[in-house]
C-alpha cells in the first residue's frame, strides 16, 4: 500500500498560540513542496498546552483550511499527556524520549515508523527541509531497489 512508503511529519497543533501563524504557514509549505506521494504532514490538535485549542474538531479543521489553506489532514482533537494520551503520540514520545512541552512539536517519522528527528516549535522551517528531503531520497532509492 501507498501509505507504507511515506515519510510523515506528526505535529501537535493549536489555533490560538503565539506559534500558530508561523507554524501553519511552514507546515503547508513543507506539504506543498514534498507531498503528497512520499510525504505528508499529520496535524493533531491538542488543548493541553496553554488551553490554546479550545474549539471542536470541526472548528479547528475549518480554521486551518480557512486561514492557511492546509491540504494535509487535521485529525480530531486528542490528548498527548497523561493517562488518556493518544497511543500514536505515546509511541512517538517513548521512541524519541521527547515529550512535547508546548504546541507545534514536530516528529519526522520514517515509513517503517521510526522517529528520525524532532523539532521544537521555534525551530525554523529551514532546519526541517533538508531532513525531510533526505528521508524522501532514501524512500525513493529504496523503492528503486525493490523494483
Amino acid at each position: 500500500p501507498e501509505s507504507s512508503s511515506q515519510a510523515t511529519l506528526v505535529v501537535n497543533v493549536a489555533s490560538y498560540c503565539q506559534n500558530t501563524d508561523k507554524n501553519y504557514i511552514a507546515l503547508q509549505e513543507l506539504h506543498r513542496e514534498f507531498g503528497p506521494s512520499h510525504f505528508t504532514v499529520l496535524a493533531f490538535p491538542c488543548n493541553q498546552f496553554g488551553e490554546s485549542e479550545p474549539g471542536s474538531s470541526q472548528e479547528i479543521e475549518a480554521f486551518a483550511k480557512g486561514n492557511y489553506g492546509v491540504t494535509f489532514p487535521v485529525f480530531h482533537k486528542i490528548k498527548i499527556l497523561g493517562s488518556e494520551a493518544e497511543p500514536a503520540f505515546k509511541f512517538l514520545i517513548d521512541s524519541s524520549k521527547k515529550e512535547p512541552r508546548w504546541n507545534f512539536w514536530k516528529y519526522l517519522v520514517s515509513p517503517e515508523g521510526k522517529v528520525v528527528k524532532f523539532w521544537r516549535p521555534e525551530e525554523p522551517i529551514e532546519s526541517i527541509k533538508p531532513e525531510v528531503a533526505s528521508l524522501i531520497r532514501q524512500i525513493i532509492m529504496k523503492k528503486r531497489e525493490d523494483l
